[in-house]
């Protein structure tokens, strides 16, 4: 396999420590996904945001986005996220859920 490694970049080559390595990585890392889970929705006093998306402590805000996700599903988030903004619209514009579906129960 040594034929297909690659050298290091320069960049990567005065990294050593662990330290280093940490701060490398700060410095470098980005995100090229959908950031998804970081203000969880649910009814524990951990969770971010209530199940009717506002904002714990925050009068007058909502979360509507992927953040409210408690984790991330195993495949892409984009209907998930389109879910998330329709039932936030209906709660923002105080929109019941009609009697007798599965939502309502």
């Amino acid at each position: 396999m040594d034929p297909y490694r690659l050298d290091e970049t320069p960049a990567t080559a005065r990294v050593g420590t662990d330290a280093e390595i940490d701060a490398f990585i700060r410095r470098t890392a980005i995100t090229a996904h959908h950031p998804a889970g970081t203000c969880r929705i649910g009814s524990d006093g951990a969770a971010v945001v209530d199940p009717a998306l506002r904002v714990r402590g925050v009068e007058g805000l909502r979360v509507i986005d992927a953040s409210v996700m408690p984790d991330l599903v195993s495949a892409h988030i984009n209907a998930c996220v389109i879910m998330i903004g329709e039932k936030g619209a209906d709660l923002v514009r105080g929109v019941a859920v009609p009697a007798g579906t599965a939502a309502a129960a």
